[in-house]
C-alpha cells in the first residue's frame, strides 16, 4: 500500500517501517494458519512428573546456583483489571443484578479492599452504591486500574496488593548475589501508581526481610504495535486521518524479556499469587523448576563443548534431545545439526492438571517442515476438526516459566530468531463506535517461544491461583484465616 509522507512519519515514530506495516496488512488478508496438533502432552509423554526425592535434588542444584548467578523475577503486569470487573460494569449499565454483582455485595466484607471501600460509601449504601464506589472514580476506581494495584489479600495489619506478594515471593526463591531482582512490565498510564506504591513499600520490605530489593519497570515497546484495519482490510484511520496502531498483546513483551540481563529468569503473571500461609508449594516448585533448568543447561553446555572439540557421542546427544528437550527426532543428524538444536533458549514450564475446563495447553505439534515438537497452544489456534484432540488435553497452559536466555559462552540469544510468526491471531474490536480488525503477535508463552527448547513439569494445582474475575478473591487461595 502507498502511504503519505505524514503516514510514513507516524509509522517511523513507532519504531516501525513501511515494509513491516505492509506485511501486517497482508497478514490480515491471509489470516493465520491453524496449528497442526498431533497429540496432547501427557504424563510420561511430554510432561515430566518429579518424585519427592528428585525434588530435593533439584532444589539443592538451584540453591547452589543462586550463590553465583544473576536471577530476575519477570512479572507481566501491564493489563488493566477491566475484565476482572466486567460483570460489575454490566450491572451498572443495565441495572440488572447478575451472579457476580450479587455475590460481591453479599460478601463485600470478606474482600481485602473493604476497609478502603467503606470510606467512600454513604450511609445505608445500596447494592448500586457499593458497585459504583468499587469500580468507578466516585470511589476506589478499581475498574480502571491494573490488577497489580488492587488489594488482593487481607492480613492483620494491612491488605496486600499483588506487587507486594510478588516481592515476598521473590525473597523466598529468587534471591541473587546482589539481592532480589524483580521486573514489572507496566502501561504508561499506570506508571505513577506503580512508582508511588513501590516508593512507599520497598524500604519497608528491605528492613523487614534484610535484603535489597532491586525493582525495575518497563513499558511495552511501540515498535511491537500492529496497525488496525477496517473490516475490509483497508487501513483504519482515526477521525484526524491518522493511522491507528494498537498494542499487539502479550507476545509483544518478548522484547522486554529480551532486554533483561540475567542468567535465569522466572516468569509469572501478576495475578497468579496466593497468601503467605499457602505459598509453601509455590516456593518449593519454583525452586524445582529452576533446578531442572540448571541441570539440563549444564548438560547442554557440556554437549556443545564436546561437539566443538570433535569429542561428542552423537548417539548420546540424540537420546538426550529426544528424552529431554521436547523434540521428536526420528533420523540421525550431523554434529552441526545437533549443535543447532542444543544452542537455543531453554524454558522449563510448570503445568497443572486440567480439571474439566478444556482449552489451550501443551501439545505435540507438527510444523510446516514435518518436525514434531512440544508447544503451548491456545484453543483459538486449533482447527475445528482437531477439537477432539483438544478435548483430551490432560494439562492447562503453563502456570510458571523459568527461562535460560544465554548461550554456553554467556551471551544473550536474540529471542526474535525463535518466534513462529504464524501463531498470532486476529480479533474484532471497535474504536469510537467503528468496528475494526486487530492483530495480536504470537503469545509470550506460545508462539513467541515456539523455537525454544521446551520442558514441561507437572506441578500441584495449589501453585495456580489466578484472579480472572473479582469473585476469585473469595476462594480459599486468596482468603486469609
Amino acid at each position: 500500500m502507498d502511504f503519505s509522507i505524514k503516514d510514513i512519519e507516524q509509522i517511523n515514530s513507532h519504531g516501525l517501517n513501511v515494509d513491516t506495516v505492509n506485511k501486517q496488512i497482508e497478514q490480515f488478508k491471509s489470516g493465520f494458519p491453524f496449528v497442526d496438533i498431533v497429540a496432547p502432552a501427557s504424563g510420561g509423554n511430554g510432561v515430566k512428573q518429579i518424585e519427592n526425592d528428585a525434588c530435593e535434588k533439584y532444589i539443592h542444584i538451584y540453591n547452589e546456583y543462586q550463590k553465583s548467578h544473576d536471577i530476575v523475577k519477570f512479572v507481566p503486569a501491564s493489563g488493566a483489571a477491566t475484565r476482572m470487573f466486567k460483570d460489575l460494569f454490566d450491572y451498572l449499565a443495565t441495572n440488572i443484578p447478575n451472579n457476580t454483582s450479587t455475590k460481591v455485595v453479599k460478601d463485600i466484607k470478606k474482600f481485602a479492599f473493604w476497609d478502603d471501600l467503606k470510606q467512600f460509601l454513604p450511609q445505608n449504601a445500596t447494592e448500586r452504591d457499593i458497585i459504583d464506589c468499587l469500580i468507578t472514580d466516585s470511589g476506589l476506581g478499581y475498574g480502571n486500574m491494573p490488577k497489580a494495584l488492587i488489594a488482593f489479600h487481607k492480613y492483620p495489619k494491612y491488605a496486600k496488593t499483588p506487587i507486594e506478594e510478588h516481592l515476598t515471593e521473590g525473597f523466598q526463591y529468587a534471591k541473587s548475589q546482589n539481592g532480589v531482582n524483580i521486573h514489572f512490565t507496566i502501561s504508561p498510564e499506570h506508571r505513577h501508581g506503580f512508582e508511588s506504591l513501590l516508593n512507599r513499600i520497598v524500604t519497608q520490605y528491605e528492613s523487614e526481610y534484610g535484603v535489597k530489593f532491586n525493582v525495575s519497570l518497563s513499558e511495552q515497546k511501540s515498535s511491537t504495535d500492529t496497525i488496525a484495519v477496517n473490516m475490509d482490510n483497508s487501513v483504519f484511520r482515526n477521525d484526524d486521518d491518522s493511522l491507528l496502531f494498537r498494542p499487539a498483546g502479550h507476545g509483544a513483551l518478548l522484547a522486554n524479556l529480551g532486554d533483561i540481563d540475567a542468567d535465569l529468569i522466572f516468569v509469572k503473571n501478576i495475578d497468579n499469587v496466593t497468601t503467605e500461609s499457602l505459598r509453601g508449594e509455590t516456593v518449593k516448585y519454583k525452586q524445582v523448576l529452576a533446578g531442572v533448568l540448571v541441570d539440563l543447561q549444564n548438560q547442554i553446555f557440556d554437549f556443545i563443548r564436546d561437539i566443538d572439540l570433535n569429542n561428542a557421542d552423537l548417539t548420546e546427544i540424540h537420546e538426550f534431545i529426544t528424552n529431554n528437550l521436547g523434540i521428536k527426532l526420528n533420523a540421525n543428524l550431523s554434529a552441526t545439526e545437533y549443535r543447532n538444536i542444543l544452542n537455543r533458549p531453554l524454558r522449563v514450564c510448570g503445568v497443572v492438571k486440567n480439571t474439566g475446563a478444556p482449552g489451550g495447553g501443551p501439545f505435540w505439534v507438527r510444523d510446516k517442515n514435518g518436525n514434531i515438537s512440544l508447544q503451548i497452544v491456545e484453543s483459538s489456534q486449533i482447527a475445528p476438526e482437531s477439537k477432539g484432540i483438544m478435548q483430551t488435553s490432560e494439562y492447562f497452559n503453563p502456570v510458571d516459566l523459568v527461562c535460560g536466555i544465554k548461550d554456553f559462552n554467556g551471551n544473550k540469544f536474540d529471542l526474535n530468531k525463535y518466534i513462529d510468526e504464524d501463531t498470532g491471531f486476529i480479533s474484532e474490536k471497535s474504536k469510537n463506535g467503528r468496528n475494526l480488525r486487530a492483530m495480536e503477535r504470537p503469545g509470550l508463552w506460545n508462539g513467541a517461544m515456539a523455537k525454544w527448547n521446551t520442558v514441561m513439569i507437572d506441578v500441584p494445582a495449589s501453585t495456580f491461583t489466578p484472579v480472572k474475575v473479582v469473585t476469585d478473591l473469595l476462594s480459599d487461595a486468596h482468603q486469609t484465616k
